[in-house]
């Protein structure tokens, strides 16, 4: 084998490099050159990932006079522009190609919330972004204000509905405090919890006003 074979250049330590790119490169695409084509330049619109292979100082030139939106009015590529925005998909405007609801099979945003969306659960009612909804039997209805988490959980701990009044409310405090107050209970002190449970509740809903 002769030293300055191109097959000696893959044992060597430091191989011959402007040798092994002369072998391994492709020749410059332009007309007349034959240098080693060692960039890429793209061949343009609707040649998506076909390239032409320059040489440095002929991809430079390309570079310069490249224009992507070639033969293409103006009108064309503002709508381009304006497309490329979400990635040339199809888009449509809020509730015309939404999914049927299971309310009657209307689409979302027809129904009685006028926000095209329905909360049986309070997910987003602590936001305070318009009304919430809540699920009565087979339909949905609006509820005349926004009860927020602590308010239900409030509640709960009275073992009221949300939309109990401040009567409600306060009778419902003072039958649960006579039950586990240690007193009504031959001084037993076990009910302690359960009872700090119940006014600190009845506190914070005559807090915010509602009893």
């Amino acid at each position: 084998m002769k030293f300055d074979s191109p097959l000696f250049d893959r044992i060597r330590v430091k191989p011959g490099e402007d040798r092994r790119v002369r072998s391994a490169c492709r020749l410059c695409d332009w007309p007349g050159c034959s240098e080693p084509a060692t960039y890429r330049a793209p061949k343009g619109r609707l040649r998506e990932g076909e390239y032409w292979h320059f040489c440095l100082e002929h991809v430079r030139e390309y570079n310069q006079s490249y224009n992507f939106f070639a033969g293409m009015s103006d009108d064309a590529i503002a709508r381009y522009h304006k497309e490329a925005i979400t990635g040339h998909r199809p888009t449509w405007k809020i509730g015309v190609n939404g999914a049927k609801s299971d309310l009657g099979g209307a689409p979302q945003g027809a129904g009685p919330n006028p926000h095209g969306a329905t909360d049986p659960f309070g997910l987003f009612g602590d936001f305070g972004r318009g009304p919430r909804w809540r699920a009565v039997g087979d339909r949905f209805v609006t509820e005349g204000r926004v009860v927020r988490n602590a308010e239900r959980k409030a509640f709960d701990t009275l073992g009221l509905d949300a939309e109990a009044s401040a009567t409600d409310i306060k009778a419902r405090f003072k039958l649960l405090v006579k039950r586990h107050h240690p007193d009504a209970n031959g001084g037993d002190r076990s009910c302690e919890d359960r009872l700090r449970e119940i006014i600190q509740a009845y506190n914070y809903l005559r807090s915010v006003g509602l009893c």
